[in-house]
């Protein structure tokens, strides 16, 4: 079980309000914890706008998880309402604006990838609310209502609204309305907390604003840090192609991780891990091995992370990359033969591009079942020959090609 400092100070940015001299329970999250007689209601929201959850994503659930263990209740947002909107933070352009049936597909799939982080079958240690069941009710007067809580100074105060105003790009009034949902959530469902990114600060005050204007105890907020991917300086996404995915093949998952920059080690382990942060390993390398071995042990258990570890390191440093059942697979139906090899390696996702995939042909990198292959122009007649064979990148980026 997690203890009252780790809860707050583990991966936690922020906390506001935050008054650490007073001892008054409304000002002082740490106070309030520990008088309180009740289960505090700790909200996250999920806006269902994608269908892959990265380890970035994860960081909030990994707290809310930890105050589920203090025996406080989750209470889960799914932004079905909202996610038809998207939010605006940090965005250049206005969102495209997704379907019902968009949104649904991608509930489930948010809910399957989450299942292993938090704790779904504790009878009172979970909520699971839709928006929309409160959002879709709001009658025009009620929207009002809430348009009247806030001026438009105040909106275009806002991290990329302003940048847009000042560019000149539009900024649609539906996009006004999405901090006035997101906080009303926080009124329908009581929140006393908040989780989220850095870049939620806005849109967490304007719930506790709500909050007041409904009568209510306005909701602490815990901010936590946007995680960097696995390049090391942007943050993790999926458009940068430098994420971890939640449901990656185990070999895949271990081999991005174990290859993490030495700078931001130690904030992978910080969030996404519950090593003591004081026992690390001295050695980067071994830093590397268990961060790789921790986080594909809680997606896809302990004996399974042992043996990726020892499969990669087979393949790594003996080759043995033909019997191992645990290489990811990439079917060749999509695939129109006669096909390049250059082709073939952007297509499975192995190179990022065509340009790129020439690049690892002509430096030395790529092998099909284990034969280098320096050809660039290097073509297949067809998939009879290489179906079971495992076209590898590089030490350590494999695929098993499949018919």
């Amino acid at each position: 079980m997690n203890t009252l400092p780790d809860l707050l100070d583990r991966g936690v940015t922020e906390i506001f309000p935050h008054n650490a001299e007073s001892d008054r329970p409304e000002e002082n999250l740490a106070i309030a914890l520990a008088t309180t007689q009740r289960p505090l209601r700790v909200k996250f929201g999920i806006d269902p706008t994608g269908s892959e959850v990265h380890l970035g994503h994860s960081i909030p659930i990994r707290k809310l998880r930890a105050f589920q263990d203090q025996g406080h209740t989750a209470v889960l947002i799914i932004g079905d309402f909202t996610a038809r909107i998207g939010d605006p933070t940090g965005k250049a352009e206005v969102r495209r604006q997704l379907t019902e049936a968009e949104v649904r597909t991608n509930v489930q799939t948010y809910l399957d990838q989450i299942r292993p982080i938090l704790d779904f079958d504790t009878p009172g240690r979970l909520e699971i609310r839709y928006n929309s069941q409160w959002l879709s009710q709001l009658n025009l007067s009620e929207i009002l209502d809430l348009l009247a809580t806030m001026t438009v100074g105040q909106m275009l105060a806002k991290e990329g609204f302003a940048d847009r105003y000042g560019r000149g790009t539009p900024i649609f009034l539906h996009e006004f309305l999405y901090p006035l949902m997101q906080g009303y959530d926080s009124v329908a469902v009581q929140a006393d907390i908040e989780l989220g990114g850095t870049d939620q600060k806005f849109n967490f005050a304007v719930g506790r604003d709500l909050q007041r204007h409904f009568g209510q105890s306005p909701q602490f907020g815990l901010l936590m840090p946007i995680l960097p991917g696995t390049d090391g300086v942007q943050k993790m996404s999926k458009s940068l192609n430098n994420y971890v995915g939640l449901t990656e093949d185990p070999v895949s998952m271990y081999s991005k991780l174990e290859k993490i920059p030495d700078a931001i080690l130690p904030q992978y382990f910080e969030l996404l891990t519950h090593q003591d942060l004081d026992a690390l390993p001295i050695n980067p390398r071994e830093c590397q091995k268990l961060l790789a071995r921790d986080i594909v042990s809680q997606y896809w258990g302990a004996q399974t992370a042992q043996q990726t570890q020892a499969s990669v390191e087979a393949m790594v440093t003996q080759g043995q990359t033909r019997h191992s059942d645990l290489i990811p697979e990439f079917s060749l139906d999509s695939i129109e033969f006669p096909a390049k090899l250059f082709y073939l390696l952007s297509a499975s996702g192995l190179c990022s591009s065509s340009s790129e995939a020439r690049r690892q042909i002509q430096g030395g990198a790529v092998r099909l079942n284990g034969e280098k292959i320096l050809d660039a122009n290097w073509v297949a007649p067809d998939k009879s020959g290489l179906t079971g064979k495992v076209l590898q990148v590089g030490k350590k980026k494999f695929l098993r090609l499949a018919p």
